[in-house]
């Protein structure tokens, strides 16, 4: 990890491309018990109340292997819960990512340790700084989909974190 990386707290403890893309293996290998996941462009689109295709049986897949999980959302709980509930998952929503008490109480609601979690999000400023402020390993992912015309701000963050955003994937490494 560079030094702007460290500076920033923008620095991620491993990257992949697609979410479905991590595996129980992976995830056990590295001591990772539980994860604290995001909901918008890392588990579906924005506003899609629908889980990206492959992501239901990614999180059947996480729970045969015993992986904890937990969402959490910067979203009201009114687009967290049925979304959650389609999962099957417990969640937090108005998470206040990137400050850490929201993936704090996702920890305690697991019963896990800050070093058996790892938190999965696509983007930087919110899912990977709350994650390094929380003391949990950072998963970032790459978007599903290019925010719209809506949501400027997140466009507005993408082409801030351009000069953070991981070069190397693990999953990319198989190839």
């Amino acid at each position: 990890m560079g030094i702007r990386h460290k500076l920033t707290f923008t620095g991620v403890d491993f990257a992949f491309r697609r979410t479905v893309d991590i595996t129980p293996d992976f995830l056990t290998s590295k001591g990772i018990k539980g994860l604290v996941l995001d909901v918008d462009n890392t588990l579906t689109t924005h506003d899609e109340p629908e889980p990206a295709k492959g992501i239901p049986e990614w999180i059947a897949s996480m729970k045969a292997a015993g992986i904890r999980m937990m969402i959490l959302s910067n979203n009201r709980a009114e687009r967290v819960r049925p979304f959650a509930e389609r999962l099957g998952l417990d969640f937090v929503s108005d998470g206040g990512k990137p400050l850490a008490r929201g993936y704090k109480k996702a920890i305690e609601k697991m019963g896990l340790r800050p070093d058996e979690v790892a938190g999965i999000g696509d983007q930087l400023f919110t899912d990977i700084w709350g994650a390094n402020f929380a003391g949990v390993k950072s998963v970032y992912v790459s978007p599903i989909q290019p925010e719209g015309k809506k949501e400027r701000f997140i466009r507005f963050k993408r082409v801030l974190e351009k000069p953070f955003v991981p070069r190397h994937f693990i999953d990319e490494r198989k190839k």
